[in-house]
Order: structure tokens, then sequence, then C-alpha cells
């Protein structure tokens, strides 16, 4: 009931912040209406929506940020994604429906075996529990493809931040989840959009997507997406 009341009290202040209303620039105004809060029917969401009761019970978002997820991959096209924090799992599988020529790599602290015959059938999701900072840092200097950083069901999302803010290029993006989770990391987050090495953020309050694209203005959208 509690969590119900504060969503509430926060669409309500976000209220003059949707369907990018206020927002000028074109880039900023696209990436909202056609990929925020895009409604077609993709394909996969129906296949999806019956999977998530099996992992139901795990650390996960809900159907309308993992179908968002989806349009971000479709949008963006990236070749690969780093996800430190499984969760359930859902967030993965809706990706690699958007783009199934990527490869991702998701990392969790134990490897829990319903998450595990989820990812069965997708040969391109490596889920394991080594160690992510040295799979961020075996990412090549050198590169033209795009990665897609996703920093979910965690508590080491700081030291995360710190390897993937060293080793990002300019037409990558990160998604952090939950950032208003708690005090310490609502705090975290308002210095990831003061950060002088991020670009343009989008603050949709479950999730916060960062760009690092420094040809286009600074500035954090905040988004009503509850």
């Amino acid at each position: 009931m509690k969590k119900t009341l504060l969503r509430g009290w926060v669409w309500c202040r976000r209220f003059r912040k949707r369907c990018g209303y206020g927002v000028h620039s074109p880039a900023d105004f696209f990436f909202i209406t056609f990929v925020i809060y895009e409604k077609l029917p993709f394909y996969s969401y129906l296949p999806l929506h019956h999977l998530r009761r099996l992992v139901a019970h795990l650390p996960g978002h809900r159907e309308k940020v993992d179908k968002l997820f989806f349009r971000l991959v479709n949008f963006l096209q990236p070749n690969t994604v780093l996800e430190i924090g499984t969760g359930s799992g859902m967030t993965a599988r809706y990706m690699t429906e958007a783009n199934p020529k990527m490869t991702i790599y998701t990392y969790s602290d134990s490897i829990n075996q319903q998450v595990e015959r989820l990812f069965s059938a997708k040969k391109q999701i490596h889920y394991s529990n080594d160690d992510f900072i040295n799979a961020i840092r075996l990412l090549p200097n050198e590169r033209n493809s795009s990665v897609l950083f996703h920093i979910a069901h965690t508590p080491l999302y700081n030291e995360a931040y710190d390897e993937i803010i060293n080793s990002v290029k300019a037409n990558d993006c990160l998604v952090i989840t939950n950032p208003y989770a708690d005090k310490n990391k609502k705090k975290w987050w308002k210095m990831i959009q003061d950060d002088t090495r991020t670009g343009v953020t989008f603050d949709l309050y479950d999730i916060g997507i960062v760009f690092f694209d420094k040809k286009r203005i600074k500035e954090n959208r905040i988004v009503n997406f509850m």
C-alpha cells in the first residue's frame, strides 16, 4: 500500500513531464516519443508475458519496464550487453528477443536454476557468477560496436559504475535499475547526472538511462513513466 501511494505521489509530481512536453531537442523528443512511449504490440511481448510467472518471485522489473528494455535494444542495436545483477532474468530475455544477433553477458552473485532454465533456449545469453569487474576491463579499447551496460539488481552499483565510466565510448548506453531505491542510491544517481563524463540522462524513476555522446547538449530529462 505504501509503495502504491509513493508511486502515485511521484506520478503527480511528474505530471507535466509526460509525452515529451517541454523538450526542444529533436533527438531527445524522438527518443521519448518513439522509444520510451512507443505502444506498438511487438511480436515477442505475448510469449514473454507468459514466461514471467515462472520467475515472478525473484527481483525484477514491472512488465512495462521490461518492454522498454526491448524497445531500447531495438532502437540502439548494440552488439553486446553487460548486465550486472541478473535478478529474475526477464530483462535479459526481453533484450535478447529484440536483437537475437547480439551477445548478453549477465552476472549474478549465485546461479539460480530457474533463471538458468529461462535462459536455456537462448545460447547468446551467458549467465555466470564470475567477476564482472574483469569482464568490463576486458572490453577492447578500440571498438566500433556499441555496448549497452545495465547496472541491475546488485548492491555493488557504485563499483560497477566506476569501472564502466572508464570503459564507455560515445555510442554506448548505461541503464541503471531502481535509482531511487534508497537515500544513498538516490544521491549516487544525482552524482551520475552531474558527472562531466556523462551526457544526456533520462530519469524514468524505475530506471535511469545514460548516454555518453558529448555532441549532444548535457541535460537531465525527467520523464513520467509511472
